[in-house]
């Protein structure tokens, strides 16, 4: 696996960009921005540290499918790690198998760093390699969404 990097300065207090990129107040807020990897995008769960969580979009048959994860650490306004551990198929979460084992324990995490007014978010994660190229488009395009509409 490899560890990607992706940081943006969004003209916005840590607190409201927090909040807007988890969905905290507005689920619609979260869904926004992670359209640019599925346009269903959305989550099932909460952010509260030790809590399971389902990354989830539905494919072009409608047929639910995504990540199982744990919250492993959430400090509001300053960081949130995420823990992938499963894929979710329908409403069957898969946690073991070869496909699994490629990426299972990998990280994604989320750091919020306010300076005047502007708070520079930072996404590390880990990635199996066959998704560079997907993830290394895809990021920046998520995170100027989230900039816009966290700057509104």
């Amino acid at each position: 696996m490899k560890k990607l990097q992706y940081t943006i300065d969004i003209n916005a207090s840590a607190e409201k960009v927090y909040n807007t990129m988890l969905g905290i107040h507005h689920i619609e807020t979260y869904q926004q921005w992670t359209a640019e990897f599925n346009p269903t995008s959305t989550y099932e769960g909460n952010w509260k540290k030790g809590s399971k969580m389902y990354f989830i979009g539905t494919d072009e048959h409608g047929k639910k499918g995504g990540m199982v994860s744990e919250i492993a650490e959430n400090l509001p306004y300053t960081l949130v790690s995420i823990r992938h551990y499963g894929m979710l198929d329908g409403d069957t979460e898969i946690t073991e198998g070869a496909e699994i084992e490629k990426w299972a324990g990998a990280l994604e995490n989320y750091t919020f760093h306010e300076h005047n007014g502007i708070t520079t978010v930072t996404i590390e994660i880990d990635m199996a390699e066959e998704y560079l190229d997907y993830f290394n488009t895809t990021w920046p395009k998520a995170l100027e969404t989230l900039k816009r509409i966290a700057e509104e």
